[in-house]
């Protein structure tokens, strides 16, 4: 297992890091065998643990598995995705974040966080009092560095201008989703986290399954189809898979193999999210912890899906506030609005 600097920081995180939203409820319900998982990527080099408090019990089967190992990891988690119910569970407020800190450490059996990232933008939050928070948050031992997950690169500068305007805890990293079918994040997010030296964690760099050579045009995928993932039958995603099954063969690589070697080439990335449910897709992607991609290879991809473009998208993507929201672009519904 290969290791990098996440950015500043001085911690070192291994190029795979283990994504542990499916061990738990939301995907393996059987925690035993999700902490065998956890146990068997950390001896196999992982060193590092991704997760969120969104991700129903998957905070505390790593809690479970990290029992007696927990100073050779380096643990991430993550709040501000809203839950239902009360408007005030999620977002950046000071009130969320503390209280979900604690959440977190109670969850994970632990008394510190090497890294709490911030889930997604909150537009209806100063980013001034996230960072404030968050500072007193480090201050107090509870966290050691901060991140953020699917931000803007605008948003990344803003942060950062924030930060060292008010002298608070700058963000460290930022989690972008990044792969061979989601290449948007090579334009801006990418070399704005490289110019303020930012790690960056990626997430779905397998594009959600849909480059682990399981989805192909004309075959049943074991997939789960839901309204969550539509993307799993979009075509020109198919169609782009297709082209990038040839590139994988000629390389003498698998498809997985193929996709998680790309993202780490990239010299803006520390570290990509492995999320495999099974001990069977947690053997695959090691197998294929220490591929380097050529030059050749790496422009037969250009090739295929062009640099900094995207095919498609993926459902579970962030979509900026003034997309989602009707009233922020048309005059007239903002005007009601707010009369």
């Amino acid at each position: 297992m290969r290791y990098r600097t996440l950015g500043g920081t001085g911690i070192k995180v291994s190029t795979y890091a283990l994504g542990a939203m499916v061990l738990g409820s939301y995907g393996n319900p059987d925690r035993s065998e999700g902490i065998r998982i956890i146990h068997r990527a950390l001896d196999a080099g992982i060193n590092t643990i991704d997760t969120a408090d969104f991700y129903g019990d998957s905070e505390e089967v790593v809690g479970l598995a990290l029992q007696g190992r927990r100073d050779d990891v380096v643990l991430a988690t993550k709040a501000g995705l809203p839950f239902p119910g009360d408007p005030n569970r999620g977002g950046g407020s000071r009130r969320w974040i503390v209280h979900q800190v604690e959440a977190s450490l109670r969850a994970l059996r632990t008394d510190h966080i090497d890294l709490f990232q911030l889930h997604r933008p909150d537009p209806d939050t100063d980013v001034e009092e996230t960072l404030s928070a968050l500072t007193d948050l480090v201050a107090s031992g509870k966290v050691r560095a901060i991140g953020t997950s699917s931000m803007p690169a605008s948003d990344i500068v803003e942060a950062q201008w924030a930060a060292q305007r008010r002298g608070l805890q700058r963000f460290r990293s930022e989690q972008p989703t990044y792969s061979m079918l989601t290449r948007s994040a090579e334009a801006e997010v990418l070399p704005v986290a490289q110019r303020h030296g930012m790690g960056v964690v990626v997430w779905s760099p397998l594009a959600m399954g849909m480059l682990t050579g399981r989805v192909r045009r004309g075959q049943p995928t074991d997939l789960t189809r839901s309204e969550r993932f539509t993307h799993l039958a979009d075509a020109a995603r198919i169609d782009a898979v297709e082209r990038l099954v040839p590139v994988a063969d000629q390389a003498g690589l698998s498809l997985t193999h193929l996709a998680m070697a790309f993202v780490v080439a990239h010299p803006a990335v520390t570290a990509a999210l492995i999320g495999p449910r099974t001990m069977e897709h947690l053997e695959d992607l090691l197998a294929g912890a220490e591929v380097v991609l050529g030059d050749d290879v790496l422009d037969a991809v250009d090739a295929v899906v062009p640099p900094g473009t995207d095919v498609g998208r993926v459902d579970v993507a962030h979509t900026p506030p003034a997309l989602e929201r009707p009233t922020l672009r048309r005059r007239v519904l903002a005007e009601r609005a707010a009369a």
